[in-house]
């Protein structure tokens, strides 16, 4: 990525105000135009959203998209959409044992519901509040029941394949389990058997740091530092890992981008949760005293194997090491080509990476800068043509999206070898969140936080 070290943020604002009176017309045209009785909208085909049935994870982000347009606009009609669609329709996500997802559900809207209203932002009441914190703890809780033990007695969140399979991207979930915690919840198991949530979720961080997270130290013969295997692979009846797996990605010896952006972002917010939160809370847990230096690595290495495996306005392809990459040469020297014959280009996972990056540089007390200029780098491509959708009948607000690239998923426009062109509502909505984050800070509001 060619970073750019004159970016200043103030000069994201004209594109951020361009970007909230597009997102207010396409999420309108999506609620008006989706019946709730198909499922939840995925991912568009000819830029009309559509369903594809593996999990329900993306009902959230749709309405939260309603929410983070109120935070930003102070559309009230948006609040009320948002609010009346969470209070409607997403108590099945909180109850939802089958899922790794309860924090992109939940968060993004009880979440976000309770945090404006916190922040005074929302004249909701008490009682509604009160109806969110609920909420909140009973996700937390059913996202730390999905329990795999290890051979050393720690676990992990085990990802909808089952009990052997841990997901880089869960690491996301693990604020389901924080803000929980925070609300005084905790698990209650067999014989009344009390669980923390907090310890569970740094469990699940240092887990997957571990074991999906590569430092260069010679562990395989792919082992690069900052690369991410989307998945690793645990035998449950002994505990013992076995070896990295993908679903999402090429192999398992190349790194999915969307998975390395989800473990960057978690973690670069996770080091703002724990920086929040008394030691005290936190510190029993932490039998080896090495949590933040494990997140912190984890962070920085993932952003700066971001940074070096992106294209220059720091767009990166969906897997690093798909067999069309080589055919493009040296991709990071110049500016993404999402209309490129070979491979698709994932802006989600850009999106995603963004706020990673700008929130990494923000809690770094030394050597920020670098992690915060290149944030503000990929958002400036982001809310720009060719990647914002500014057609008035694409229900997408980020084009050049990418699912599942392995099934065949993705729309191919005719005449071409890749998927280009569509969006995802994980990718408008991260793009959302970003440009919340961002809007937030130049007009000089609270820091955005989840918890």
């Amino acid at each position: 990525m060619n970073i750019d070290n004159r970016l200043k943020i103030n000069d994201l604002s004209p594109l951020l105000n361009r970007f909230f009176a597009l997102s207010a017309k396409k999420i309108r045209l999506l609620d008006k135009a989706w019946d709730p009785a198909k499922g939840t909208p995925v991912f568009t085909r000819k830029g009309t959203y559509t369903t594809r049935g593996w999990t329900e994870w993306t009902q959230g982000f749709q309405y939260g998209c309603q929410i983070l347009q109120f935070d930003a606009t102070g559309d009230e009609a948006m609040l009320e959409l948002g609010r009346r669609n969470t209070l409607e329709r997403m108590a099945p996500h909180l109850s939802h044992t089958g899922v790794h997802d309860h924090g992109f559900n939940n968060i993004s809207t009880y979440g976000n519901l309770r945090r404006l209203a916190l922040e005074g932002k929302s004249s909701d009441s008490a009682d509604l509040v009160q109806a969110y914190e609920i909420a909140l703890k009973v996700s937390g809780a059913v996202q730390a029941a999905r329990w795999t033990t290890l051979l050393d007695g720690t676990g992990f969140i085990h990802s909808f394949n089952g009990p052997h399979s841990l997901f880089s991207d869960t690491i996301r979930s693990c604020r389901s389990l924080v803000v929980a915690d925070r609300l005084g919840h905790m698990l209650m198991s067999e014989n009344d058997r009390r669980i923390s949530l907090l310890d569970r979720a740094m469990q699940h961080i240092c887990n997957t740091l571990k074991f999906n997270v590569y430092y260069g130290a010679g562990r395989d013969a792919y082992d690069v530092r900052g690369r991410v295997a989307h998945e690793g692979i645990f035998n449950t009846t002994d505990g013992r890992y076995r070896c990295p797996s993908t679903q999402q990605g090429y192999s398992p010896f190349s790194t999915w981008t969307r998975g390395l952006a989800w473990v960057l972002l978690g973690c670069a917010e996770q080091l703002e949760f724990f920086a929040a939160t008394p030691a005290s809370a936190w510190k029993p847990f932490d039998t080896e005293g090495q949590f933040h230096e494990l997140l912190m690595e984890g962070a920085l290495s993932t952003a700066d194997f971001f940074i070096e495996n992106t294209a220059s306005d720091g767009i990166p392809f969906w897997d690093t090491g798909a067999p069309g990459v080589a055919a493009l040469g040296d991709y990071q020297s110049r500016p993404s080509e999402p209309d490129n014959l070979y491979e698709p280009v994932d802006s989600s996972a850009a999106a995603i990476a963004a706020q990673g990056l700008l929130r990494l540089g923000h809690v770094l007390t030394r050597g920020g800068k670098r992690y915060w200029q290149a944030g503000l780098t990929v958002a400036k491509t982001l809310f720009s043509p060719p990647y914002l959708s500014v057609e008035p009948k694409h229900q997408g607000l980020l084009l050049h999206s990418v699912y599942h690239r392995p099934n065949g998923w993705d729309y191919v426009p005719k005449g071409h070898q890749a998927p280009q062109g569509e969006s995802s509502l994980w990718g408008d909505y991260h793009t959302m969140e970003l440009a919340v984050y961002l809007i937030r800070q130049i007009r000089q509001e609270r820091y955005l936080t989840f918890f």
